[in-house]
């Protein structure tokens, strides 16, 4: 995939997500308030600080897409890392405060001293939910297909909000009922599963500022494709590292000794061709040509 299409991608997803949460806060704020749930305007103000996330989203995925310079000749990308790594320490930030403000009401019993909800305010929680689901399959879906870490934690940050506005719903159909307690126990569940996706999102960014390799399927199927193209006798080395969100390749293949350097060249830049057209995440791929000689053992059994 080309940078453009990459920044084109994720900008527009952004775009779209930011508009959509200060519509949803607004209307939130709007229902809490008249609606009488504490919880549904806390939820107004967390759907308002992903509007901040995505901007940082926004800045990671505009910096990773500029092109090589002198100071950086093998490009960007993992500034669009870095934005990642922000986002999960902001997402796990909001998984401890939402956990915390649930075992609190429930140790000092502050949870007694709700006021009892408008269907206004059961009303918003539901369309929230909707609305923030349908926004984290919308920014997951790109992320995937762009291969972003920065647009999939901002994807997480949505559902965190969808689980939040499930706490919201919770303490309102509780609040009706009289079981106000319902509110602060679904608070410290959602924690649970926000600081869950929150470690992931690291993780995933941190694997890719590392250059860590490639996972066994993905190498499969270069040196399947390597194989397969014409001249190459066989593969005597082969690496792989993630670079942000692309992949950069270094292959060794073996072909007849006994071929003028322009045919080998050829047979090189056949395959670096087709590494390249048939997997848009691969940035580069540096093929070097070996002799083949059936004595020699190959080299990958070495590593």
């Amino acid at each position: 995939m080309q940078s453009k299409d990459f920044e084109k991608t994720a900008v527009r997803v952004s775009i779209v997500t930011i508009l959509i949460n200060v519509a949803l806060s607004v209307f939130k704020l709007f229902a809490g308030i008249f609606g009488k749930s504490y919880a549904l305007i806390s939820d107004a103000i967390h759907s308002a600080s992903d509007v901040f996330s995505t901007i940082i989203v926004l800045l990671g995925v505009k910096i990773s897409s500029k092109k090589a310079d002198k100071n950086h000749p093998f490009g960007h990308e993992r500034f669009e890392c870095v934005a990642a790594i922000l986002l999960a320490v902001v997402l796990f930030a909001t998984g401890v405060g939402i956990g915390y403000s649930g075992i609190s009401n429930i140790v000092t019993g502050e949870y007694n001293n709700f006021a009892i909800p408008g269907i206004i305010a059961l009303v918003a929680a539901a369309v929230s939910i909707v609305v923030k689901e349908g926004m984290f399959w919308y920014t997951y879906i790109a992320a995937k297909k762009i291969n972003s870490s920065a647009l999939k934690a901002d994807a997480w940050h949505h559902r965190s909000d969808a689980l939040s506005s499930i706490g919201s719903l919770v303490g309102v159909i509780g609040g009706l009922c009289g079981v106000k307690i319902l509110d602060s126990i679904a608070c410290i569940l959602i924690c649970l599963l926000i600081l869950k996706a929150s470690i992931q999102i690291f993780f995933d960014a941190i694997k890719k500022m590392t250059d860590e390799a490639c996972d066994e399927k993905t190498e499969s199927e270069f040196r399947e494709l390597i194989s397969s193209c014409e001249g190459v006798i066989r593969i005597d080395k082969m690496l792989t590292r993630q670079f942000g969100n692309r992949i950069y390749v270094i292959a060794e293949i073996a072909c007849d000794g006994d071929l003028p350097l322009y045919k080998a060249h050829s047979i090189a830049e056949n395959v670096h061709k087709s590494i390249e057209q048939s997997f848009p995440l691969v940035k580069h791929i540096t093929v070097h040509v070996n002799p083949y000689s059936p004595d020699t053992n190959d080299i990958d059994d070495d590593i």
